[in-house]
């Protein structure tokens, strides 16, 4: 038997109001409450919620046949909670089928991995827990922040106790090699890794409603044959897409609802696939080999790397900024600094700081609140220098500059040169006693060149008279 795993990704940003250079040190709340809540409610609309009953109907339809997975981020969930709570429900009722895995991730849908493994760890953590506090679901296999993978952050995911890691099956890191298999990281066997088939993911969340596509219209009979083209070739093919291709991206009429509705009963009826979650695959297959990652990929863009996030100067400027403050940030126990800090990490921020255009300018506009690359960088490092403010007042900095630093070093040094000397000093004792004590055992007198002195030693009995010539 074959596989398809169908995978979802759900995310919202909590997009920053416009802050002011004048509004620093003044106003302490950073957030467009309005334009938040009117963008969830539309995609709760358009998308959430006509999906998820879509595919709680095929899972009750289908009886087990039918299984399916999704990654809600802890930015969305909190939202959801607030403005549509209706929403969180609806995933609950999905939930309780038993046919459904959710999966982990990083609370906040940040790049922690590329700044802070204790962060990130503690981010993966918070999720966790609030995917078992808020479904009942405890996560045992993990999707990173935009499918960012490396065999470093793999490793990580390993020991941290998860089976199975979701990401991109990107051209450079595959070579020769197919997607359509079962991988496991290089470092730590023990996590195994499934590859996005970006050609047929796509299909669906990019062209779907592309008239200008040589295969437009796509249709359910469509899409299964090409799946049975591949089956002699494949084992796996793992079809990783963004939720709000239903509704959002691609218009319900389009009548992409209608492709969802008939997909999973004309791949079952027509080719040898069955539908499968991460768990499951894991579970019933074999890894063909260890897929070598050294540099991190993601599933954005053409080049399927960071450079989207973390491709220009801007971007590498807030970035690291923003992770200079972490030990403090740490340090601090104030609640409102906390939630902050979490929101300030969703890597949207640096997303709308993207100086990238050609092929993938349109995807970098897509709910984006500024009218420029550098208005969100300037918006965000205000909001930045406020939040600063704020840690100092609650949180100092602790003195570790340079010239402190140096202080400590030339401390170091010294203390390692008295140490030496305080050995010279002992070994010298010990050989002046070694020496006293053996001519106590002869008579007469012993003489013993010293750093150009004589020492003439006498035994009397027991006792030794020492007598220095010079």
């Amino acid at each position: 038997m074959k596989a398809v795993c169908l995978f979802f990704e759900l995310h919202q940003p909590l997009r920053l109001r416009r802050y002011r250079f004048f509004d620093i040190g003044n106003d302490h709340y950073y957030y467009d409450d309005y334009t938040n809540e009117t963008i969830l409610r539309k995609v709760s609309t358009d998308c959430y919620l006509p999906t998820n009953r879509i595919l709680l109907d095929l899972i009750k339809k289908y009886n087990g046949q039918f299984r399916v997975s999704f990654s809600l981020t802890g930015v969305l969930m909190d939202q959801l909670e607030t403005y549509a709570p209706e929403v969180l429900d609806s995933f609950r009722e999905i939930a309780a089928t038993g046919q459904a895995e959710f999966l982990a991730e990083t609370y906040s849908h940040s790049l922690a991995c590329m700044a802070s493994k204790e962060e990130f760890i503690k981010q993966v953590n918070k999720h966790s827990e609030t995917l078992e506090r808020s479904l009942g679901i405890k996560p045992v296999s993990f999707r990173n922040t935009e499918m960012v993978y490396s065999d470093e952050i793999g490793s990580w995911v390993a020991d941290m106790g998860f089976s199975a890691m979701l990401t991109e099956g990107a051209k450079h890191i595959l070579g020769w090699r197919s997607p359509d298999y079962l991988y496991c990281n290089n470092i730590n066997p023990k996590l195994k890794v499934l590859l996005r088939n970006f050609q047929l993911s796509d299909d669906i969340a990019f062209r779907f409603s592309n008239r200008e596509w040589s295969e437009w219209p796509l249709t359910a009979d469509k899409f299964a044959s090409w799946m049975k083209k591949r089956g002699k070739d494949a084992e796996l093919i793992n079809l990783f897409i963004d939720y709000e291709t239903f509704g959002e991206h691609q218009k319900a009429e389009t009548g992409i609802f209608e492709f969802l509705e008939t997909l999973p009963e004309t791949i079952m009826k027509n080719t040898e696939y069955s539908f499968k979650t991460p768990s499951d695959v894991i579970n019933e297959f074999q890894p063909v080999s260890a897929i070598k990652v050294p540099n991190p990929v993601s599933w954005a863009d053409e080049e399927r790397d960071l450079t989207a996030w973390l491709g220009n100067d801007l971007q590498d400027a807030a970035f690291n900024k923003l992770y200079s403050l972490a030990q403090r940030v740490e340090r601090c126990h104030d609640k409102s600094i906390s939630t902050d800090w979490k929101y300030l990490q969703v890597s949207d921020h640096f997303y709308y700081m993207c100086t990238k255009f050609f092929s993938d300018g349109t995807v970098h506009q897509y709910f984006n609140p500024y009218e420029s690359p550098y208005d969100a960088f300037m918006n965000y490092m205000n909001v930045l220098s406020d939040f600063e403010i704020r840690l100092d007042s609650v949180c100092a900095e602790e003195p570790d500059n340079q010239e402190v630093i140096g202080l400590r070093e030339k401390i170091s040094q010294v203390e390692e040169e008295l140490n030496e000397r305080v050995t010279e000093i002992r070994k010298l004792r010990a050989r002046i006693k070694s020496m006293t004590l053996s001519s106590t055992k002869a008579s007469g007198s012993v003489t013993v060149k010293k750093t150009g002195e004589q020492v003439s030693i006498k035994t009397k009995t027991k006792k030794a008279a020492i007598s220095k010539k010079k």
